[in-house]
């Protein structure tokens, strides 16, 4: 198939894209200029670059033409920043969203596969693990934003025949993760062990999340390329929690020493625990993760000494 993978250029979309060319795709990306300039196209077989931002209706034009299919990875904010500036947080997201919709419909895109956050959307767990009846109650606009972009990604199915596949994602590591971003708890701890840092944790260590490893999260995107059943909305993730007081014994356990941390005040965003059931991917997708964390921590720690 004719593929389009929006924020290609990002962690999980230089897996994705690996993922799909691997499984015999035609892959074309859309992301920033910055970002791809950093990924070499000969090497990667990726047909198609465009260098441009999926809030610009031109760019987007350009980068969905002759596709059959769009994965929308992107994401202009975080969800810690989000609520800094919620206003344009909804217009950038969500309008951009909606403007990939419209330009989607227009060009005859089959099927949107959109990265929602499994972190965010549900809020404050009444219920763990939570599975995808959850009330949605979040607590920063990012989530709010994925909310609203869901909405509209059914909206258009059922106006324009526009096929939808949401995945809900916990929090995703492994090899291509950079250290130096404001996101990923495993390959920041990793890089500060290896570099002889002081690791900062906010709150008491005692927040539980959701960790799996890339290749996981991919195969759950090819799922959802060939799914043909009725449900639309997915979780995708271990299915186990983990404090970050267990990550990094993990952390110390892989790599074989001892870890110096600093303990800061909590953040208001930060929700107590998020665990994801991911039993419905697992029926209806035929999806499980197949990384245990203690193997996925060696390999992102081995990819991250090959790089340094």
């Amino acid at each position: 198939m004719r593929c389009l993978v929006i924020g290609g250029a990002g962690f999980i979309g230089r897996n994705l894209c690996r993922h799909l060319l691997e499984a015999g795709h035609e892959v074309a990306v859309m992301d920033l200029p910055g970002a791809v300039g950093k990924v070499s196209a000969p090497s990667s077989g990726v047909t198609k670059w465009i260098q441009g931002s999926f809030t610009d209706r031109g760019e987007l034009e350009r980068a969905v033409d002759a596709c059959e299919l769009v994965f929308h990875l992107a994401s202009t904010s975080l969800p810690h920043t989000s609520n800094e500036d919620p206003i344009s947080d909804l217009e950038s997201n969500v309008g951009g969203a909606l403007r990939l919709l419209d330009v989607a419909r227009r060009a005859g895109v089959r099927r949107i596969v959109f990265a929602s956050s499994g972190g965010t959307v549900y809020g404050k767990p009444v219920t763990t693990p939570i599975d995808e009846g959850h009330p949605t109650e979040p607590i920063c606009a990012y989530g709010i934003g994925k909310l609203a972009v869901e909405k509209y990604l059914a909206l258009f199915q059922a106006l324009h025949g526009i096929e939808h596949v949401v995945l809900r994602i916990a929090n995703p590591y492994g090899p291509g993760q950079s250290p130096f971003s404001k996101q990923g708890a495993i390959a920041v701890f990793l890089h500060k062990v290896l570099s002889g840092e002081t690791i900062d944790i906010w709150g008491d260590g005692s927040i539980v999340r959701d960790y799996f490893y890339v290749d996981d999260v991919c195969t759950a995107f090819l799922k959802a390329l060939e799914y043909r059943g009725e449900h639309r909305i997915f979780n995708v993730g271990s299915g186990r929690g983990y404090s970050l007081t267990e990550i990094i014994e993990t952390v110390e356990r892989v790599v074989g020493c001892t870890v110096r941390k600093r303990f800061l005040p909590g953040r208001p965003f930060d929700v107590p625990s998020n665990v994801l059931c991911t039993e419905r991917a697992r029926i209806e997708l035929g999806w499980k993760p197949h990384v245990d964390l203690d193997a996925g921590l060696a390999l992102t720690l081995n990819w991250q000494k090959g790089v340094r």
